[in-house]
């Protein structure tokens, strides 16, 4: 391809999915260490993921286990509602095969594809489709491997591996209930996206009963279609009623427990974990979030009983991995305790405030697998890096090594680590190791960017704010100060500021375009300590505060033009650059608002009234940190900034309304501003026109604003 025939980065960026088709993912080893299992489209542009095989004997290399082109014949894949809803949740934008569970010995995997079920072989390299009541929804083997159970039409069933027997276990007993799915708030909050749960010896399964009767219905319509009806969907928002959400044993021969905890205090279903190592275990939550038990359930009364208690004056949080047993029946869990989050394994922390722990990757037998990042008290602050550590009898160990951001996943001896490192424009390398030593790189198709990004990473203010500058790749001293556009998320569990390629590539490109981008994690995003997560409680307006005294420390150090500051988010950080020129436009002036919380009474209950609490006992919070509630706007100080707004009308998560009631407020109180409903689009923008453009018009808009020509 010559240089006039190169794809534009916001065309590239948007075909490819930022830069993540083609790049091997979920990744499973097999106990025996035979093989490793993973996804990956065939190529940087197509997004339709094959199911994938490494054999790691005497041979070693990749096996396609599964192809959904072949499987459904040639046609287009049809995903039904409830999927569609799964992936929203999820974040998935590709298709084809986007998640499959395994048995206990990786011989065999199922997935769905267009809402019907298939196995695959993984050791003899066939796939095939079972005879199910669909549309099928999240199937997984049983450990034993010779059954496959799956949710469908609200339903939990069971099928045998050979396609026999398909029956239901449970059945809808009402209008708004379901068997073996999550949630909205587990999906979408508390990282818990299933909903059923194999007994080890699979005979019998733990299985999520949903009511959502007393949830409030909202309706998403699309206007450019009104042709077709509103989808109804049950959205919790703050200060409203949650789904009643229970648990039951159901046996294969149709016997069915209740476990019983008191669901009242404790409403929130957070966690599952039934292994060898210990009864099935469940973290469960206060509607407050402040108290969260750890509770043991009795396989054959249903009866609980407390294993740990975590409190905390502003929540528990909920890292991934945990909790879970360690052999000999020892609780493990990532507790917030002498103001670091550590690793602790039978009631004993096992790490200290030099790391940050952010997820258990694999529990062995003598030691744990976890993620972590530099804690407060570090030798060296490791800006953006993140890291893969085993804690054990060893203490603390480093496996992976470099600067970069490291994820892993083990089973026994054999380890895939993938790194993405800031001077690697290739993107994520994944290697297999087998005790620590190379055993095999699994390929990536992901296509290289046709810029690169060169962020300096640094700490900037007195509160040592994490922060990544970008200035065009042309940018001589002598040019003088730049306009500046700050660039952040800046919200909880959404960490902008890491030692990787390709999260700078977009504010690369605003770079290049004549800015100076700004990116910074201040208070409220993950990553650093407890207390800096936990410092946007009652108020999430400090994070905009950090941006600010980030803004002005770097000022001193780059070519930045602090009477040209723009700001642009999405999501959070569409709410915190709306935030900025309305109670700021002394130090702002214009910013993009991508579908931002305009009033965080419509957002949901979890996250919400995490942060402020519930509604009817602090209105005062929602009212200081709404962008529109009770004349907010004709408080602001003058003078007016150009805003743009940017919103999907089919969103479900930050729902359109939000977007068209700050435009009306803003319209009311005499604010000009621009406001672009995107037909047809959800919370993510995977359409690549959409996407495409979406960057386009958005450089377009601050050069205007900024009268950068």
């Amino acid at each position: 391809m010559t240089s006039k025939q190169q794809l534009s980065f916001p065309r590239q960026y948007a075909r490819t999915q930022r830069f993540t088709l083609g790049s091997p993912r979920a990744f499973t080893v097999a106990p025996d260490g035979s093989r490793v299992v993973f996804l990956r489209s065939p190529s940087g542009t197509d997004r339709s993921h094959l199911l994938w095989v490494l054999d790691l004997g005497d041979e070693v290399g990749e096996r396609v286990a599964a192809d959904p082109g072949v499987l459904l014949g040639g046609a287009v894949e049809e995903l039904p509602a409830q999927e569609r809803a799964r992936r929203e949740r999820s974040r998935e934008v590709c298709g084809g095969i986007v998640g499959y569970a395994v048995d206990r010995e990786v011989e065999l995997a199922a997935f769905a594809l267009s809402g019907r079920l298939f196995t695959a072989e993984l050791r003899a390299g066939t796939a095939r489709e079972l005879p199910a009541a669909g549309p099928v929804i999240d199937p997984r083997p049983s450990p034993d491997g010779r059954l496959v159970g799956y949710a469908a039409g609200g339903a939990l069933r069971v099928v045998g591996a050979e396609g026999d027997g398909d029956r239901a276990l449970a059945e809808p007993d009402g209008a708004h209930t379901s068997y073996g799915v999550a949630e909205f708030v587990a999906a979408e909050e508390m990282g818990r996206s299933r909903g059923f749960w194999w007994s080890p010896e699979s005979d019998r399964l733990l299985v999520a009963r949903v009511d959502d009767t007393a949830v409030r219905r909202w309706w998403i319509t699309d206007p450019a279609h009104p042709e077709r009806e509103p989808a109804s969907t049950a959205y919790p928002a703050a200060g409203t009623a949650n789904a009643a959400v229970g648990l039951l044993l159901m046996g294969l021969d149709g016997r069915r427990t209740e476990v019983v905890w008191d669901r009242e205090r404790y409403p929130y279903l957070a966690r599952v974990h039934w292994s060898p190592s210990g009864p099935p275990l469940l973290l469960v939550q206060t509607r407050d979030q402040r108290t969260a038990l750890y509770l043991a359930v009795d396989p054959e009364s249903g009866a609980t009983s407390t294993v740990h208690v975590d409190e905390d004056p502003a929540w528990v949080e909920l890292p991934d991995g945990v909790p879970g047993w360690a052999p000999g029946g020892r609780l493990v869990r990532i507790a917030d305790e002498g103001g670091a989050r550590v690793l602790a394994v039978g009631g004993r922390p096992l790490t200290g405030p030099r790391l940050h722990i952010g997820a258990v990757l694999d529990v062995g037998a003598t030691d744990v697998l976890v993620s972590a990042s530099a804690g407060e008290e570090a030798v060296e602050p490791e800006i953006g890096e993140i890291h893969v550590y085993r804690v054990g009898g060893r203490g603390v160990e480093r496996v992976s090594e470099g600067a970069g951001v490291h994820g892993a996943v083990r089973s026994g001896a054999v380890t895939v680590l993938a790194s993405a490192r800031p001077d690697d424009a290739a993107g994520t390398t994944v290697r297999v190791l087998r005790d620590g030593e190379p055993l095999a790189v699994i390929a990536s198709y992901a296509q290289k960017p046709v810029l690169s990004s060169r962020a300096h990473l640094l700490e900037g203010g007195a509160r040592r704010i994490p922060c990544a500058v970008l200035l065009p790749h042309d940018h001589q001293e002598s040019d003088g100060p730049l306009p500046v556009l700050l660039d952040p998320y800046a919200g909880p569990h959404g960490r902008r500021v890491l030692a990787a390629h390709h999260p700078h590539l977009t504010s690369q490109w605003f770079a290049d375009r004549g800015f100076a981008v700004v990116v910074a994690d201040g208070r409220g995003a993950p990553g650093r300590s407890p207390a800096w997560e936990k410092a946007i409680k009652g108020d999430l307006t400090v994070a905009l505060e950090d941006q600010i005294e980030a803004l002005h420390a770097l000022a001193g150090r780059f070519p930045l033009d602090l009477g040209r500051v723009a700001i642009r988010g999405w999501s959070y950080g569409g709410y915190l650059a709306a935030l900025a020129v309305l109670r700021r436009p002394d130090v702002f002036h214009a910013a993009v608002a991508g579908a931002p919380v305009a009033d965080w009474r419509m957002y949901d209950t979890h996250y919400t009234e995490r942060y402020l609490g519930h509604p009817q006992e602090r209105p005062e919070r929602y009212t200081a940190n709404s962008l529109v509630a009770n004349g907010a706007l004709a408080e602001e100080a003058e003078p007016a900034r150009p805003l743009m707004i940017i919103h999907g009308m089919v969103d479900d998560n930050v729902v359109v309304a939000h977007s068209l009631r700050l435009s009306s407020a803003l319209l009311a109180a005499g604010r000009p501003h621009e406001l672009i409903p995107l037909t047809g689009v959800t919370h993510m923008t995977p359409q690549e026109q959409v996407a495409e453009n979406l960057l386009l018009l958005q450089a377009d808009f601050l050069r205007r604003a900024l009268g950068t020509g």
